[in-house]
């Protein structure tokens, strides 16, 4: 007789308690590792920076960057993703109010910026999961095509290119920038950052 071994389901504790979690997804009761390539977390780091930089300025919310775990999927509670960069409206979660561990509240924006090694269907998996989890703006960043994919809650979606301004619409309101300037290396002659 032949014995198939289980395995073991992890939960959102157990990715709280390992010493690599950051480098991790929890779909299913099964790790998902995040692979970014050097580019891909470059850009995520920037946009990170610059969403941070406006909206501490404003005092409107918080940034958090690619390590953050959100467990806020009402059809998966076990469910844990981690955006490259997301934003909470100080409104939604007040600064009094730290989450411990996993933040149980959707990020009103979740940016998610594609790896070579990212698949099609993952990735747009994930925006239709953020988006039923109550997010209201995903942007999809795509270094290799210099674009931004923006999916709305009301199902709108809109293609950047390069020269189009991506803006933070009612999420961030004054939040803009050209979409070319998230790829653009910095050089002696200075990037402008985002303007309000």
């Amino acid at each position: 007789m032949s014995t198939i071994a289980e395995k073991t389901r992890i939960t959102p504790q157990d990715l709280l308690d390992m010493p690599d979690s950051k480098d991790f997804e929890l779909v299913g009761g099964e790790l998902v590792e995040r692979n970014m390539g050097w580019k891909a977390s470059w850009v995520g780091g920037r946009l990170h920076r610059w969403l941070g930089n406006y909206t501490e300025e404003r005092g409107i919310g918080r940034v958090a960057p690619a390590d953050a775990s959100y467990q806020c999927f009402p059809n998966a509670p076990g469910k844990v993703r981690k955006p490259d960069a997301s934003f909470i409206t100080f409104e939604r979660l007040p600064p009094e109010r730290e989450p411990e561990g996993h933040c149980t509240v959707a990020p009103d924006l979740a940016a998610e910026v594609v790896s070579p090694n990212d698949l099609y269907y993952e990735v747009e998996e994930k925006v239709a999961e953020y988006l039923e989890a109550g997010v209201r703006l995903v942007w999809v960043v795509n270094p290799a095509t210099r674009s931004v994919r923006v999916h709305r809650r009301d199902g709108t979606i809109t293609d950047l290119e390069e020269n189009d301004e991506l803006t933070g619409e009612d999420v961030i309101p004054g939040f803009r920038c050209r979409v070319g300037d998230l790829f653009a290396v910095p050089t002696a002659a200075a990037i402008a950052p985002p303007s309000s």
